[in-house]
């Protein structure tokens, strides 16, 4: 088969994805705005051909590369790149080409919010009260219905990028003032953690990779705030969290893809569905994976892909978490007194792109243990704070 990464050389650890992809025999066509010398030699090794174009924003020239690719080597019968930013682009490179997948007439479905909102209540899962405003009385409306205090984020948005919490009045008008010149989601606000159901479907619908995490904290408050952050993967998944996040997959009608569905779990127990991304989580989630499983989830995708068959191991012997720290906070515990006190605890470690550093920090580090326990105990070692003792 003939498939196009998209953008292969990032985030670093994708190019796993295509290093696997060759291996099972795909013709593995490359499309980035990368220099190709700049590319690690493992890519390169994995590529059939490399197309640079000068601006991946600009979609003539992504049409030029597919015709391109087409002429030289038939029709393109896949094209991925697994990153949020280039949904939308995929999709319409899909319709134009007639490729398989997540197509224009789809997409809104899973970059709107309040799009995805009408499909969680399809698929019988609570969500919060949510809006689209287009001014400050709409969003006054809202308030008066469902009170203080709301969030407000950008209806398509990737993370937490401009996302405010409104406690009142003047919250109100400072965001209106400070928001960007998109369509806005309000929701009432929902105390709780956020769980998430991550996993691969074959090209038939089905599951064939399942697990979640828990994060410390919410990830608005980890940007907005300036915190840090660490998230868990859970070695048994609550049925309830399943139960929802397989609605999804079959409301969405999901094939061939990875996913990253996210969940508050309110204090009193009750899962409210928060937001959907038809990629694999980001950051080190993906190396999370094979590290909570020993398996290899790059090689299994590419098996999936061109075999339509999954072989790895989704029984979950460890724990595995990601901790973050900022490079702007003073830590009690330096690098080297983490991995001399944690030992073979700390399975990898790695400075983070500064794309990323507002979420996860500048510095993160995989733990794993098959004790839950032992997982937040490290985690809380590695971050504690100087001043706190």
């Amino acid at each position: 088969m003939n498939f196009v990464f998209l953008s292969p050389h990032f985030p670093p650890n994708y190019y796993l994805f295509c290093v696997h992809l060759r291996r099972f025999g795909a013709t593995v066509l490359g499309l980035a705005d990368e220099p190709y010398e700049l590319l690690r030699p493992e890519l390169k090794e994995a590529l059939n051909e490399y197309y640079r174009v000068y601006d991946l924003h600009d979609y003539d020239s992504l049409v030029r590369a597919l015709g391109y690719f087409t002429h030289r080597y038939g029709k393109i019968q896949g094209l991925d790149s697994h990153n949020e930013y280039w949904l939308e682009t995929e999709a319409r490179l899909r319709t134009d080409f007639n490729i398989p997948g997540l197509t224009t007439r789809q997409i809104a479905l899973v970059k709107k919010k309040s799009e995805m909102k009408k499909l969680f209540v399809k698929a019988g899962v609570a969500v919060a009260r949510g809006r689209v405003v287009q001014n400050l009385q709409q969003a006054r409306q809202f308030i008066a219905e469902c009170g203080y205090p709301v969030v407000a984020k950008p209806d398509v948005g990737v993370g937490a990028a401009k996302t405010y919490k409104i406690n009142n009045e003047a919250d109100l008008e400072y965001f209106w003032r400070d928001k960007l010149p998109v369509p806005y989601l309000l929701e009432e606000f929902i105390q709780g953690r956020i769980f998430t159901f991550d996993g691969l479907v074959d090209q038939d619908g089905h599951i064939v990779f399942y697990t979640s995490h828990y994060y410390s904290q919410g990830i608005m408050e980890t940007v907005n705030e300036d915190q840090d952050v660490y998230y868990v993967s859970l070695r048994d998944i609550p049925s309830d969290l399943e139960m929802a996040g397989r609605a999804i997959v079959r409301v969405y009608q999901l094939k061939g893809r990875f996913f990253h569905f996210e969940f508050f779990r309110t204090p009193t127990g009750n899962l409210v569905a928060l937001e959907v991304n038809m990629r694999p989580p980001g950051g080190l989630t993906t190396d999370m994976f094979n590290y909570a499983n020993d398996t290899d989830v790059y090689r299994e995708w590419a098996n999936v892909i061109v075999n339509n068959r999954f072989e790895g191991r989704n029984d979950r012997p460890y724990h595995c978490a990601y901790v973050g720290r900022k490079e702007n906070k003073s830590y009690r515990y330096s690098h080297q007194e983490i991995l001399k006190e944690l030992g073979e605890a700390v399975v990898h470690d790695e400075a983070i792109s500064g794309v990323f550093s507002a979420a996860l920090g500048n510095y993160g580090y995989l733990l794993r243990s098959p004790s839950l326990d032992e997982i937040e105990r490290m985690a809380k070692f590695i971050q504690e704070k100087k001043d706190q003792g």
